[in-house]
């Protein structure tokens, strides 16, 4: 997956949940007992409109600067040590997430929340991975597409299963000295290189400890997160970028550890903290961790972010 695109994926994600939120008061937040057509209609509206101004940004501001081609597969599964691969997988997961939370304020059925809300991520996810198919740059992805249904799969399994979600995935970043190496591959401000530097991306599994022994005195905000990151990732062609840096990098994968919250488990009775909390679950919060990786071995961070 192109770096770039990430700002598309994270502005769908979020500026959808907003909507939600631009009303203060909590009876307009509050979801309804049954299905309300008018609520309805309007998720259904505002998807469409995000979706459909999304694809269409990525066309006019991406796409447009190159060559079409032939609908055509590449393999990029080797590339960025697959945290590409995860960051598709967390941005399905939420954008179908949002979007079923937002069905459920409509008053939805459960079986059209899953249906018609969590497969957004999936649909919209994998239209952008059909404009990459007729790109002569790059190229469509089956590793992207299977990431994109496994972030689909996770939500709609958990809530099949257990009627919740008891592990969520979650993203955390810290900048690193790549980027000034490589401003134009990995961004030349912190909003950039947010989206665009893997080696200041963590991907995590946050699972919920209550959630998985209800009659426990485990506080019900409280989590044990796994992380997953890498380091010295310059670029597809290591031997070309490699130039660039004063010594080559090596890549590394790296393994984490840590404490984490559900705040979706923090009790509160306003539907407009509800709506924010849901909105901050997908990021995971400093905390301190244990960190392994192949090459260094074991390393404790105070505070990880």
């Amino acid at each position: 997956m192109l770096n770039g695109k990430k700002q598309f994926y994270f502005l769908f994600l979020l500026v959808f949940q907003s909507v939600l939120a631009q009303n203060s008061f909590d009876t307009f937040l509050k979801p309804t007992d049954s299905l309300n057509l008018k609520r309805q209609n309007s998720v259904f509206i505002t998807e469409a409109v995000l979706a459909s101004g999304a694809l269409l940004g990525l066309s006019q501001l991406w796409y447009a600067d190159y060559p079409k081609s032939d609908f055509h597969f590449i393999n990029d599964n080797s590339e960025w040590v697959q945290i590409d691969k995860l960051g598709h997988l967390y941005s399905s997961y939420h954008i179908g997430r949002f979007s079923a939370e937002a069905l459920n304020w409509s008053g939805a059925s459960q079986k059209n929340q899953l249906i018609y809300g969590a497969s957004l991520g999936f649909v919209f996810l994998t239209a952008v991975e059909v404009m990459d198919g007729f790109s002569a740059e790059w190229g469509a992805s089956m590793g992207d597409v299977i990431a994109n249904a496994s972030g689909t799969a996770l939500y709609v399994s958990q809530e099949l299963i257990w009627n919740e979600q008891r592990i969520t995935p979650k993203f955390s970043f810290h900048t690193t000295e790549y980027a000034n190496f490589r401003p134009d591959l990995l961004g030349k401000t912190i909003q950039e290189n947010i989206l665009k530097d893997y080696n200041g991306q963590t991907y995590w599994f946050s699972a919920n400890l209550h959630s998985f022994s209800k009659k426990s005195k485990i506080p019900k905000w409280l989590n044990l997160a796994l992380g997953y990151g890498g380091e010295g990732l310059i670029g597809e062609n290591d031997n070309k970028n490699q130039l660039i840096f004063p010594i080559k990098p090596e890549k590394d994968r790296q393994f984490y550890l840590s404490l984490d919250l559900d705040l979706t488990k923090i009790n509160t009775k306003s539907h407009f903290l509800k709506t924010v909390f849901s909105v901050l679950n997908s990021v995971k919060i400093p905390a301190p961790t244990l960190e392994y990786s192949p090459q260094r071995g074991f390393k404790f961070h105070t505070i990880y972010f």
